[in-house]
């Protein structure tokens, strides 16, 4: 019996399709496209899809999250400015009941003190910060780590 593709749904919220330009000496020269394709290839690895969206627009995100369930089998997010902000896009995340890896590309702890709380970690099983692009490697190691323990190679 073959075990169905699992698929992922990335989500990057704003500010995020400035990478490479917007403070490389905090966020890097990767490109959003970086970012995706760095997700990719890591689901691709497991054998997995992922579905990237990147918007500046809560709503969308929003919107995204509320259509995961039964096309999704896990949410990355790197939510952004709305991880200190949005209570909604939080609500949303844990609505779904979905599994949840929250990433962030800097380390939100050594920076300004108002970026130190994320409503979104409380609903996430993992959070990453700090790795870069590499985050969204490990999110979706992680994810393949607990989603398909079997299938994972060690």
């Amino acid at each position: 019996m073959t075990t169905p593709t699992r698929n992922l749904l990335v989500l990057n919220g704003p500010n995020l399709n400035l990478l490479g330009t917007r403070e490389p000496a905090v966020y890097g020269t990767h490109t959003l496209d970086d970012v995706e394709a760095t997700a990719m290839s890591a689901a691709e690895a497991h054998g997995w899809t992922a579905d990237c969206i990147q918007s500046n627009h809560e709503g969308d995100l929003i919107d995204a999250i509320h259509g995961a369930p039964g096309l999704a089998d896990a949410i990355i997010i790197n939510p952004a400015a709305y991880s200190h902000t949005s209570v909604a896009l939080r609500d949303a995340l844990s609505g779904v009941g979905l599994p949840v890896v929250e990433v962030h590309l800097s380390n939100i702890h050594k920076r300004e003190e108002f970026r130190h709380h994320s409503f979104v970690s409380a609903v996430a099983e993992v959070v990453i910060c700090g790795a870069g692009i590499q985050g969204y490697r490990m999110a979706v190691d992680y994810l393949a780590a607990t989603l398909d323990p079997q299938g994972v190679q060690s």
